[in-house]
């Protein structure tokens, strides 16, 4: 081994411990980015062979009812490869120990072999068979929430008649990887489920003997998919059909890409302060080094060593230490990426999952965090390589010390002496000071940013569901009927108010702009659901004109004032051009509403309603759910309590479970930071603090002097991180969390500042423990050792 190898070596060995707090913040940077990357991948390339083992499907349309021999002249359509009509309906379901409707969604399969799209993948039992009309395969999550399985019954309320349907199989399907009632926002799956049943069956309950009301394509490679759904429209319109769409737009699809969307979004800002960090400590250990080293360095030379031999030496040095973090980082982004994984895939419920993560997340991680890591130290290794041998060999100037502003001001008269040597310091070396501050605020901030989360979907939650809603219960009706119907609902055990509702498929189009979604007709004097503005507001729905979400109004390039045209996709199939009278933010969805009378005029139609919105009496709410499962008419019926139960359950394990990746990773960082400064600052103050010993100091005394130093520039670090903290979680939210779907709103409460600062500062008080105990057990003969 070369001389300077084997001086490298035992450098590595001395400073053991602060390269190890070096490569663990490393590491940290590139985990979380192999993790964000490789789930990133998994998922995808899980998504992608799930759609394509089962077939899913690339283009729907809905119909009312039309004749099974269209499927022919559907086939006909350039680009078409494949059709698979179904017949699509929903049913109220009896489910045992609960009171409320359940809703499920029946859907047709072949009696006699798999269906040509949209295939099962069976996880128990087996699929239904002709001559048993009363047999349906469910759900693998519907199935789990409610403890069922091949054997077991369930009672239902099929087009106005109760059946008895027996389950003979589980199963999961790519069409409902994310499966959503009508009207809801997240999977409830102990309300609601999805049920296969045979076609033969299916059509007899539904009388659409030769007949479909839903239908999947299949596309042959180098289609066009906007010319497939334009012809396919053509073909539908005479038949009641409300627009074929995309798998793009399809609902559970949606969900899967904004997700894995929203994952790459985030692999590019958290990682990034961790590998500056790093960058930072590299460069303040490796200063302190060629500090100390400086007489080496001039030996070295004066033997004949080359300006770029001392210079490659210390550059293997920061290499190693970064070689150390990315191999950590390697394995824990691996680990992690896995879990996190096999959290979206059980959350998704994909039957099978790939995770095998290419070398191109592992080999850029390597390639950022190593640049980062010798761009850090670019400066202290420079320093080394033009260090002239002649002042190399003469030991460094002493500081210049002179009476500062912090004495003239009288400030120091009122401390103790340990205090003012303490301020002096960090007032002496401002840069070191402004870095340290800057790495433990660091850690603060990823903690903010983490935590934020949790504090942004409580703030979602109380205002789309406890201030914007103030029914009970929404209850959707199976066919848009007239508004006579609320008499009715106004009858219903413990109902205190009705509240009509209709929504209407449309497609909004502004210039090149086009968007396909519902218009809601709204009543003015609506007191149970409000149109409601996050800023607190509550806007009443003129008598013309739309009232855009802001999401929506943006995507359509629209503001107040101007037209848009509004084409139904229903019924009549009206097409009108509106006025857009308001704009209103919302956290959830895109919605647009209009005056219920004007949404009437529009389709041409007498007073009607396809929701209700109820309030009810919670004496009398039992006795209500029995008699709405008995009500033909009811396709759903969303209660708001159990709608935000679902919503909390949804997102409450996996948001923990990153705020507790992110507690461990802020605790990291601060260790990191706050051992490698402390630790620097024994080796630069060993002799001064030894020589502080033999004065009479006391060990208490000392470890104030050196550690108060720190203790100060942690407090400082605290409202710098939650500074930065607020900016950071500002980027995240309006770069990776504003997407049609949902905008998380930007709220940080005071506990969540409080929460981070109290983890940060534990941290320091551990790593400050390591060095105490260090300090305690100085060697006073060797630090007073001075070099001849």
């Amino acid at each position: 081994m070369r001389t300077l190898n084997r001086k490298l070596v035992r450098d590595l060995w001395r400073m053991r411990f602060q390269a190890l707090a070096i490569a663990l913040v490393v590491a940290s940077g590139v985990g979380l980015l192999i993790m964000s990357l490789s789930s990133v991948e998994a998922l995808e390339e899980t998504a992608a062979a799930y759609y394509e083992r089962y077939r899913f499907g690339e283009v729907f349309a809905t119909v009312k009812r039309a004749p099974q021999r269209l499927s022919g002249r559907i086939a006909d359509i350039p680009g078409v490869q494949a059709v698979e009509t179904r017949i699509v309906k929903l049913a109220t379901l009896d489910m045992p120990g609960l009171a409320e409707p359940v809703i499920g969604r029946l859907v047709s399969i072949p009696e006699r072999g798999p269906p040509a799209l949209n295939r099962l993948s069976l996880r128990a039992g087996r699929t239904v068979v002709a001559g048993r009309p009363d047999e349906v395969v469910v759900s693998e999550p519907f199935a789990e929430a409610h403890g069922l399985g091949p054997g077991d019954s369930i009672g239902a309320i099929l087009n106005g008649h109760r059946r008895t349907l027996d389950i003979v199989g589980v199963a999961l399907s790519p069409e409902y990887v994310y499966a959503i009632a009508p009207g809801a926002w997240t999977p409830d799956d102990k309300r609601y489920g999805i049920l296969w049943m045979g076609r033969e069956a299916l059509a007899a309950a539904f009388d659409l003997d030769g007949a479909f009301n839903d239908v999947s394509l299949s596309l042959q490679r180098g289609a066009t998919v906007e010319d497939v759904i334009e012809r396919l429209d053509d073909l539908l319109a005479p038949y009641g059909g409300t627009g074929a769409f995309s798998r793009a737009d399809q609902i559970s699809n949606w969900y899967v890409t904004n997700e894995i969307e929203q994952q790459r979004n985030m692999s590019a800002v958290l990682p990034t302060i961790f590998l500056a960090v790093a960058a930072t400590l590299a460069n303040m250990l490796l200063a302190r080094i060629i500090a100390i080293e400086r007489d080496e360095i001039g030996l070295l030379k004066v033997f004949g060593y080359s300006d770029l031999e001392i210079g490659w030496h210390y550059t293997k040095l920061v290499l190693a230490i970064a070689g150390l973090g990315v191999v950590l980082g390697w394995a824990l982004g691996a680990w992690l990426g896995r879990v996190n994984t096999e959290i979206y895939a059980e959350f998704y419920r994909f039957p099978f999952l790939f995770y095998r993560p290419g070398a191109g997340a592992f080999v850029l991680a390597a390639l950022l965090s190593v640049g980062a890591t010798l761009f850090g130290s670019l400066t202290a290794v420079r320093q080394a390589v033009i260090l002239p041998p002649a002042e190399a060999m003469r030991p460094p100037a002493p500081p210049m010390y002179r009476r500062g502003g912090f004495s003239m001001a009288g400030l120091g008269g009122w401390l103790d002496q340990p205090t003012r040597m303490v301020l002096r310091q960090i007032l002496r070396w401002p840069i070191r000071s402004l870095l340290t501050t800057a790495g433990i605020g660091m850690a603060i901030a990823v903690l903010v940013v983490a935590m934020q989360w949790i504090d942004a979907i409580e703030h979602m939650v109380n205002v789309y569901f406890r201030q914007a809603q103030h029914q009970d219960m929404t209850v959707a009706l199976a066919e848009t009927q007239s508004s006579v119907v609320l008499r009715g609902f106004e009858a219903l055990p413990g109902v205190l108010a009705v509240e009509p509702m209709r929504a209407v498929s449309v497609r909004f189009v502004h210039g090149h702009r086009t968007h396909r979604g519902s218009v809601q007709g709204v009543m003015p004097e609506a007191r149970l659901s409000l149109v409601y503005d996050a800023a607190g507001a509550i806007l009443e729905v003129p008598l013309a004109g739309l009232v855009l979400s802001t999401s929506l109004a943006k995507k359509l390039s629209v503001e107040p004032g101007e037209m848009v045209t509004v084409k139904v996709l229903e019924g009549r199939r009206p097409e009108r051009t509106v006025p857009v009278a308001a704009v209103f933010e919302t956290y959830i969805g895109t919605p647009a509403y209009m005056h219920m009378a004007a949404l009437n005029r529009m389709m041409r139609e007498r007073p009607a309603v396809n929701a209700v919105h109820l309030l009810a009496d919670d004496v009398h709410r039992d006795e209500l759910f029995a008699t709405l499962k008995d009500l033909p008419n009811v396709a759903t019926v969303m209660v708001v309590d159990a709608a935000i139960d679902a919503f909390y359950e949804t997102l409450a394990e996996t948001i923990m479970i990153y705020v507790s990746f992110f507690a461990a990773f802020s605790c990291t960082l601060a260790f990191g930071v706050v051992y490698n400064s402390a630790r620097i600052a024994l080796s630069e103050r060993a002799r001064e603090l030894g020589t502080l010993r033999i004065l009479g100091f006391t060990r208490f005394e000392i470890s104030y002097i050196l550690l108060g130093e720190l203790g100060l520039l942690t407090i400082a670090a605290l409202p710098v991180g939650c500074l930065v903290g607020y900016g950071l979680a500002w980027t995240i939210v309006t770069t990776s969390f504003d997407t049609e779907l949902y905008r998380v709103p930007l709220v940080i409460e005071t506990s969540t500042y409080g929460i981070a600062m109290l983890i940060v500062l534990a941290a320091a008080v551990v790593s400050a423990a390591f060095v105490r105990r260090r300090l305690d057990r100085l060697d006073l003969v060797a630090v007073l050792k001075t070099r001849e």
